[in-house]
């Protein structure tokens, strides 16, 4: 009879370690649009769980953005989102497009934070009106037609601030003679190259290929944000200051200050323990499938994942977290 006991004991310990082994998830991650870096990383994902839960499926939502996806996971149409750390910030203190704060965000891990705000100035323009920082567009009235990201985009209300923050309003902008062009990434280029535009103020990983084609057919620099500025803005968005290291660029010799978004992996509070769990433990331990998705994300490190302030960490993957000591 003892024997009989033992057995059944040790089959139920297997059947549930079995079990255990056996879980899987199904999934849907709100990103943005088709064929972008957040795409690449929606599969990454995809990968990392699938690794390490096997069946299981993270299937990938195209949206708006950021703050499309605010509301998404608030409606549950997705357990999981892609959010840029301003974002969180504006949603957090109920900001436009928000009409009241919004609770139960929470972080599960932060994706990257090297797409820094990049000041590009043709050398022709910014010599001429003496520009050799983003403040001299102030300094000295200069009548410059400068592109922000299209209206809705976190990149270009920051980039807005910024120019409010230094004494260059859009409206001041226009009464100098210049003009505040709202285009989307890949329309800025072909602006520059044109003539049609001065200066480039966008949110970009540092060597984008949309940059040094610019640069090949036009003379470009790229020029800083002065310290005020920068602490004044980064404050108010918790956003973290960058520098652009001097040769990331062939017309960049020195370093360039400005300032950087992070992009975070998001969770409704409401998600249950188990799953932030181990999402979160899949992401960490299957980081080389989010590192090999484009070589933007080469440097993602676990320190990294586990390094989000906006918001508060879901209560699942801090604990995992704190269980390997990432926090």
């Amino acid at each position: 009879m003892r024997k009989a006991i033992v057995l059944l004991a040790g089959l139920g310990l297997g059947l549930a370690a079995a079990a255990a082994e056996a879980k899987s998830y199904t999934l849907t991650l709100c990103g943005a649009s088709p064929g972008g870096l957040w795409s690449l990383l929606g599969a990454g994902i995809d990968s990392a769980m699938k690794d390490a839960f096997p069946g299981s499926t993270v299937t990938y939502q195209t949206s708006g953005g950021g703050f499309a996806n605010v509301a998404l996971l608030g409606q549950k149409k997705c357990e999981l989102a892609i959010i840029h750390d301003a974002e969180l910030q504006v949603a957090k203190e109920g900001g436009a497009p928000f009409t009241a704060p919004v609770e139960g965000l929470r972080t599960v891990a932060v994706l990257y934070n090297w797409a820094p705000m990049q000041f590009i100035v043709t050398k022709s323009f910014a010599e001429e009106h003496g520009i050799s920082s983003l403040d001299d567009i102030a300094k000295n009235k200069a009548p410059i037609r400068i592109m922000l990201n299209r209206r809705g985009n976190i990149a270009s209300q920051l980039g807005q601030a910024f120019l409010d923050a230094t004494g260059a309003s859009l409206e001041d902008i226009e009464s100098w003679g210049g003009q505040v062009i709202f285009a989307a990434s890949k329309e800025q280029g072909t602006l520059i190259k044109d003539r049609r535009a001065d200066a480039i103020f966008n949110s970009l990983f540092v060597g984008h290929r949309s940059v040094r084609q610019v640069a090949a057919a036009v003379d470009m620099v790229i020029l800083p944000i002065s310290d005020p500025v920068i602490a004044t803005v980064a404050e108010a968005w918790s956003i973290a200051p960058y520098t652009i290291k001097g040769g990331s660029y062939a017309f960049q010799p020195a370093d360039v200050a400005t300032v950087t978004l992070s992009a975070q992996l998001v969770a409704d509070a409401g998600l249950d323990d188990a799953t932030a769990y181990d999402v979160t433990k899949a992401i960490v331990e299957k980081i080389d499938k989010l590192q090999g998705v484009h070589k933007a994300m080469r440097p993602l490190t676990d320190k990294l994942l586990a390094d989000g302030k906006v918001v508060p960490y879901h209560s699942g993957a801090a604990k995992y977290y704190k269980e390997v000591g990432l926090q």
